[in-house]
């Protein structure tokens, strides 16, 4: 199984908190686990914005937990334009975009992500 982590899911994995045990195992034994580019700015700006503190960077959390940075391509930014506007989170609709083009499985707890055409597993 191929997984991209929803940005929620990414820090309470690093956190240590808040998963279900299903969620966690799934991860441990995904073929390959990705964590988005546009999770790391979506982290960066809030950050930055006082709304949200993180236990490390997002570069070391990735590493040290042997996921794999997902790039933003061309095909994932274009790919926004076609989806419904069930949500209105940019960060979200990309991560949403990137994962139909991928064919990955998307982790997350927000419930909007079922109204669209995407694997989820539920975080």
């Amino acid at each position: 199984m191929r997984l991209l982590l929803d940005t929620h899911v990414l820090i309470w994995w690093d956190e240590g908190v808040g998963l279900h045990a299903k969620a966690m195992d799934a991860i441990r034994d995904a073929d390959q686990v990705y964590v988005s580019a546009a999770s790391a700015w979506e982290i960066a700006i809030k950050t930055s914005l006082g709304r949200l503190t993180t236990r490390r960077r997002v570069v070391e959390a990735v590493g040290e937990s042997g996921f794999e940075e997902l790039p933003i391509r061309l095909l994932h930014a274009e790919g926004v334009q076609e989806l419904p506007r069930h949500h209105r989170d940019p960060f979200d609709r990309l991560l949403i975009a990137q994962a139909v083009a991928e064919r990955l499985t998307l982790v997350t707890r927000d419930r909007v992500f079922s109204k669209y055409d995407v694997k989820t597993l539920k975080a």
